[in-house]
């Protein structure tokens, strides 16, 4: 029986509104808690080495931060929206190629912006090849502002489909978001089955 921090008295097993002693019948092997005190869980499960406790949270700092670094135990983080989101995911691959490819030709033009400004301003151009390089230049001003537009709104319908508000969890924009990369420092550089996404 696991005891309480405050007065000693005995913990209720997880799912009971009671307090008093387990049924003799119950297999005690699979049992959960909540609560209780670290030192009398270690002596009634004769745990040796705190590496022995795997806690599982959803909480990356109360839970699994603070378990792992101040008691020593092996951690695992539940995150119940990526269940969701890795659907969401599948669901959208063609519309992640589809902004791929906005960004790539939004990339092009500017490139080509960059290009034909550096141009104007220091090459020696003679008046009608000014002129030819100052049209294509406007055209293709407006050709990345469309094609800006374009990707901000389709990124901007994309995002909201996973949360109005926040968007990915994972992910702010193309880059890992910051809970992204917390999550291997709370559980210890462990990345078991993660994959790149978008």
């Amino acid at each position: 029986m696991l005891l309480n921090t405050d007065n000693g008295s005995p913990m209720p097993q997880v799912g009971s509104t009671s307090q008093k002693m387990l049924p003799k019948g119950l297999n005690k092997r699979y049992r959960v808690f909540q609560g209780g005190s670290v030192g009398h869980l270690h002596k009634l499960l004769s745990i040796e080495s705190s590496t022995q406790v795997l806690y599982v949270g959803d909480h990356i700092y109360g839970d699994i931060l603070r378990s792992k670094k101040v008691l020593g135990w092996r951690t695992m983080l539940v995150v119940p929206e990526l269940e969701r989101e890795v659907e969401l995911l599948w669901e959208l691959r063609d519309t992640r190629k589809q902004l791929r490819l906005l960004r790539n030709e939004r990339d092009l033009v500017e490139d080509r912006v960059h290009h034909l400004k550096w141009s104007l301003k220091f090459e020696s151009l003679g008046d009608d090849e000014k002129q030819n390089m100052i049209s294509s230049l406007g055209e293709l001003e407006s050709r990345r502002d469309q094609v800006r537009l374009a990707h901000q709104q389709a990124q901007g319908d994309y995002h909201q489909k996973f949360h109005k508000i926040w968007g990915q969890l994972m992910k702010t924009g193309y880059q890992n978001s910051r809970f992204a990369h917390q999550v291997p420092l709370a559980l210890g550089g462990v990345s078991e089955g993660s994959e790149k996404t978008a």
